[in-house]
């Protein structure tokens, strides 16, 4: 038995400093790129559904929709990341979450799996200066061949060019 192994079994204290915590991540796609959000920030998975649009609002903030009488702003993740044209689809769906005391709600093309990610798994994000912003991204995660962008939702959810979705609540 390699020590990773008797590790996971209890046999063996893993050696200070060294942590066997895994984090899981819910993964989507957009486009052709996959995405992963910690599962604790997601509330709950809907088909999309026609949304009530508010005026003046960014392009990305599709309108709101009333979730069991909350009132749910709706960001449309491909719009923000500037991913094309965004066509929605049987497979279309909302992602609610809970982040910063606030539910949210956010289209992405497909929901895929809930993968559990050890810190072995996950690298830092490349840095491409400034070139385009990355401050939103805490890493890259990898699960076989597949490779994830690993998303801090609720920094991006909160973020300054997000400001309206305070108007909303």
């Amino acid at each position: 038995m390699n020590e990773a192994a008797q590790v996971a079994a209890g046999t063996v204290k893993p050696a200070l400093g060294v942590t066997t915590e895994r984090e899981e991540f819910l993964t989507f796609t957009l486009g052709k790129e996959e995405y992963g959000i910690e599962i604790l920030k997601v509330q709950e998975i809907r088909s999309y559904e026609q949304v009530t649009t508010i005026a003046n609002a960014p392009e990305f903030i599709k309108g709101v929709v009333n979730l069991r009488g909350t009132i749910v702003p709706i960001v449309d993740m491909r719009i923000k990341f500037k991913l094309g044209d965004v066509d929605y689809t049987e497979f279309t769906v909302v992602i609610i979450l809970n982040v910063a005391g606030r539910v949210v709600g956010m289209v992405v093309d497909g929901v895929s799996d809930v993968i559990s990610l050890g810190a072995d798994q996950i690298r830092p994000a490349p840095d491409f200066s400034s070139s385009f912003d990355i401050r939103y991204i805490t890493g890259l995660g990898t699960v076989d061949s597949r490779m994830l962008i690993l998303v801090d939702i609720e920094k991006l959810m909160t973020g300054s060019d997000m400001a309206l979705m305070d108007s909303l609540h």
